[in-house]
């Protein structure tokens, strides 16, 4: 197949001669100046992906797909509900839980919390927290026939914050537990601690702690109810139409929210993060696109001849203007290319060997999340070359301008 005259054309004066060093260094300069853009886009969106994949892997760990509730405040019959809501199509798991907030102290020490009471038997089909359990077991959940006191299994966080471990006693007071003629009392009970957990999410382990459902369900005085059913769906990203099939499965005075709906504020701050990101880091391809218009340009001045001899031998204007916007067009397709070779490579280091370290006190994540995708990679090649191609118009259309004869006149 042969290629067009134009090709053949633009790439001569890509080649410059020894007297034209001087544009062949801009050429390079160019070229460069795109691989670093690209690079550095696909890198840094890459790692923006790794960390929402790992945030959102974190969040199911800890907490269920779909949450159902009752518009009455509590469900009644919550073990025969979740029987109901196992047996539709897609449902992969169901457990109830008891929630609540709470008032948590060790003696030395005391913070707010979450107090959630959770049944030890099918949690772990919803959650990961049989597995994210450090140290003591789930079983510590399990309740007492004797005088031994309740179980309770902290976050990571909290049990530091309380300077806590296996084997030690806290107190947990929660809202209006007694009901007296004089109004609601806080009620205060003591549990001793039978594990720690570490989801890897920080709100999660320095406020929560697990009890059984008999436990938290006492204590609030809503015996034999929870607050809520935990629903573990098929396939996760299918959540918000399994909580709409459930509401509707399910009827008044039940309401099913997803995981999406529940963390929204945080990934749509993610996906503005992402596009800001973007648009900041396009500028970079943008200023290279710039070293392409002065380059074009001065290629242009100096083969001012050459076009006038190229037009009398018959080459129209738009011939000529293809020749500068394909010469255009090559620098930006070289340095796209190289950019996005050596993004995939460093991609691939950063994930393989894993050089660059995080504190894991602070994002709970021993190095750099990266996670290179597809339609990534082409929505920067393609905005790359868009922008190189843009930046070919104005110098081809001023090299279509010229005159054979007044360039011709003066040479």
């Amino acid at each position: 197949m042969r290629l067009p005259v134009e090709y053949y054309i633009a790439l001569k004066y890509l080649l410059a001669k020894r007297k034209q060093t001087f544009i062949s260094i801009i050429t390079i300069i160019s070229v460069a100046g795109v691989t670093v853009g690209v690079m550095a886009l696909i890198i840094v969106l890459a790692v923006m992906s790794g960390f929402e994949k790992e945030l959102k892997d974190r969040i199911l760990g800890a907490t269920a797909h779909v949450h159902v509730t009752s518009l009455e405040g509590s469900i009644s019959d919550p073990f025969p509900l979740a029987r109901r809501i196992k047996a539709i199509q897609g449902v992969a798991g169901t457990s109830p839980y008891v929630f609540s907030q709470m008032m948590i102290s060790s003696g030395t020490a005391s913070a707010g919390g979450v107090l959630r009471g959770v049944d030890a038997a099918t949690v772990g089909d919803v959650t990961r927290l049989p597995r994210d359990i450090r140290s003591g077991s789930l079983e510590a959940l399990s309740p007492k026939s004797d005088s031994v006191l309740p179980g309770a299994v902290l976050g990571k966080e909290l049990a530091g914050n309380l300077g806590v471990s296996i084997g030690d006693v806290v107190e947990i007071l929660v809202p209006g537990g007694n009901v007296t003629p004089l109004g609601s009392f806080p009620r205060v009970k003591r549990f001793r601690v039978g594990g720690i957990s570490e989801s890897g999410m920080y709100e999660y382990d320095a406020t929560f702690a697990y009890v059984s459902m008999e436990e938290a369900g006492g204590m609030l005085g809503m015996d034999g109810r929870a607050t809520g059913i935990e629903v573990k769906v098929d396939d996760v990203y299918a959540a918000a139409r399994m909580a709409a099939l459930i509401r509707s499965e399910l009827g008044y005075p039940y309401w099913a929210k997803d995981w999406m709906q529940t963390n929204r504020n945080l990934f749509a701050a993610l996906r503005l993060e992402k596009v800001v990101m973007f648009i900041i880091l396009v500028l970079i391809v943008m200023v290279a696109a710039f070293n392409i218009i002065s380059t074009l340009i001065m290629v242009v001045m100096e083969k001012t001849r050459d076009i006038a001899v190229l037009m009398t031998m018959g080459a129209t204007k738009k011939t000529i203007r293809r020749v500068f916007a394909l010469e255009g067009l090559l620098i930006g397709v070289a340095g796209t290319a190289l950019g996005t070779s050596l993004g995939g490579i460093l991609c691939h280091l950063l994930r393989r060997y894993q050089f660059i370290r995080l504190p894991s006190d602070v994002y709970y994540i021993s190095t750099l999340p990266v996670s290179l995708e597809p339609w990534n990679i082409l929505l920067v090649s393609g905005s790359s070359v868009l922008i190189c191609f843009v930046a070919t118009l104005y110098p081809s259309m001023q090299a279509a301008r010229i005159e054979p004869a007044e360039a011709i006149r003066y040479e």
